[in-house]
C-alpha cells in the first residue's frame, strides 16, 4: 500500500503581523476619527465666535476660515454688507474695468478673491497700466511661486503708490489668503493712481467679522473698512477752490454762478445756432466743450478729431480729453476735473472746467 505523497504545509501568516495588522488599521481609524473631531470642534468654535450676540448676522465661514494657527487672524466680511448695492456696484464695477483693460489678453475675471489671489491676473493687470514688464514666471502652481510672484508684483505697485502717500492696506498673505477686503483696497488705489475710465461708488464701507487664535480659542470682533470716500479725495485733491467753498456754504449763490457761465458760454454757441440750459447735462458729451474752444480761439475743430454724436462712455470722454487739449494748447492750466467727471455728470468738475474758460475768455466779443 503506497503511502500518500507529503504535503508541505500551507504558510501561515505569523499571528502578530496579523493581530498588528488589525491594531494598525484600528489605530489609524481612532486617529482619524480624533482628527475629525478636532477639525469639527474648531470650526465650531468659529462659528460660535462669529455667532456671538455682537454679531448682527452670522457670517458665511468656510472651514479653512476657523482653522487657525495660535495669534493668527482671518478676515471675513458681513454678509449683510455683501448685500449692500453699492458694495455690489463696487465689485461689478472693478470687475468690468479689469476685464477691458485685459481684454487683448483674452483674461475674464468673474470672482474677484478666486481670479486674482494667485497673482497672475495681478501682474497682467499692473504690467498693462504701466507698460512695463515684470520679470517673474508666468505659471506658477505652487503655493511658494505664487507669493512668490505676488511680491513681486506688489512690490512694483507700492513703488509707484507709496511716494504718492497711499496706505497699503494689503500683503502678500492677505492677498494669497483671498481676503476680499485687501484686494479690493489694492484694485481701488490701482484705479485712482491710474485714473481709471470709472466712476467709483462713493462712500462704501464693509462691516468685517475679525477672528484670532489666543491661547487656543477664537475671539471675534467687528470693525468697519472704509473702501472708498469721495472721488476728489481719492483723486488727492485735497486744495479746496472756490467751489468747494460755494457747495459747502453758500449753495444759494450757486444759482447766479450757474446763470453767469450759461450767458457766456451761449454768447459763442449761438454763433452755431446752438444754446445751453443746463450745464450739468449738455457739457457731458464733450461736443460743446470741443466746439466752444474752436469759438473761442477762432479756429474750426475738424470733425474727424471727435465724435460729434458719441454713443459710448468712451467716446464721451475721448471728446472731453480732447477738449482738454485744445485748452491747453490756448495756453489754460491743465483742467483740475477729470474727463470721467465731466462725462460722468459732475457737476462741480463741469463747473470747473467753465469757469477756466469764463475768466480767460469773458472779455472776448
Amino acid at each position: 500500500m503506497s503511502s500518500a505523497p507529503l504535503r508541505s504545509p500551507t504558510p501561515r501568516p505569523h499571528r502578530m503581523k496579523k493581530d498588528e495588522s488589525f491594531l494598525g488599521k484600528l489605530g489609524g481609524t481612532l486617529a482619524r476619527k480624533k482628527k475629525a473631531k478636532e477639525v469639527s470642534n474648531l470650526q465650531e468654535e468659529g462659528r460660535h465666535a462669529i455667532n456671538a450676540p455682537m454679531s448682527p448676522a452670522s457670517a458665511d465661514v468656510h472651514p479653512e476660515d476657523t482653522l487657525l494657527e495660535e495669534n493668527e487672524e482671518r478676515m471675513m466680511i458681513d454678509p449683510t454688507s455683501k448685500d449692500d448695492p453699492k458694495f455690489k456696484e463696487l465689485v461689478k464695477v472693478l470687475i468690468n474695468w479689469i476685464n477691458d483693460v485685459l481684454v487683448e489678453e483674452r483674461i475674464i475675471v468673474k470672482q474677484l478673491e478666486e481670479d486674482l489671489y494667485d497673482g497672475q491676473v495681478l501682474q497682467k493687470l499692473l504690467e498693462k497700466l504701466a507698460g512695463c514688464k515684470l520679470n517673474v514666471a508666468e505659471v506658477t502652481q505652487s503655493e511658494i511661486g505664487q507669493k512668490q510672484k505676488l511680491q513681486t508684483v506688489l512690490e512694483a505697485v507700492h513703488g509707484l503708490l507709496r511716494p504718492h502717500g497711499w496706505a497699503l492696506q494689503w500683503t502678500v498673505d492677505s492677498i494669497h489668503g483671498k481676503n476680499l477686503v485687501a484686494i479690493l483696497h489694492l484694485l481701488v488705489a490701482l484705479a485712482v493712481h491710474f485714473r481709471a475710465p470709472i466712476r467709483l461708488p462713493e462712500h462704501v464701507s464693509v462691516q468685517v467679522v475679525v477672528v484670532r487664535k489666543r491661547e487656543g480659542l477664537l475671539h471675534s470682533s467687528h470693525v468697519t473698512e472704509e473702501l472708498t470716500t469721495t472721488t476728489e479725495r481719492m483723486m488727492g485733491r485735497f486744495e479746496r477752490d472756490a467751489f468747494d467753498t460755494l457747495f459747502d456754504h453758500a449753495p444759494d449763490k450757486l444759482s447766479v454762478v450757474k446763470k453767469s457761465l450759461i450767458t457766456f458760454v451761449n454768447k459763442h454757441l449761438n454763433k452755431l445756432n446752438l444754446e445751453v440750459t443746463e450745464l450739468e447735462t449738455q457739457f457731458a458729451d464733450g461736443v460743446y466743450l470741443v466746439l466752444l474752444m474752436g469759438l473761442l480761439e477762432d479756429y474750426f475743430v475738424p470733425l474727424h478729431n471727435f465724435y460729434l454724436t458719441p454713443e459710448s462712455f468712451d467716446q464721451k470722454v475721448h471728446n472731453v480729453a480732447f477738449a482738454f487739449e485744445l485748452m491747453l494748447d490756448g495756453g489754460l492750466k491743465t483742467p483740475k476735473a477729470r474727463p470721467e467727471d465731466v462725462v460722468n455728470l459732475d457737476l462741480k468738475s463741469t463747473l470747473r472746467v467753465l469757469y477756466n474758460l469764463f475768466t480767460k475768455y469773458k472779455d472776448l466779443e
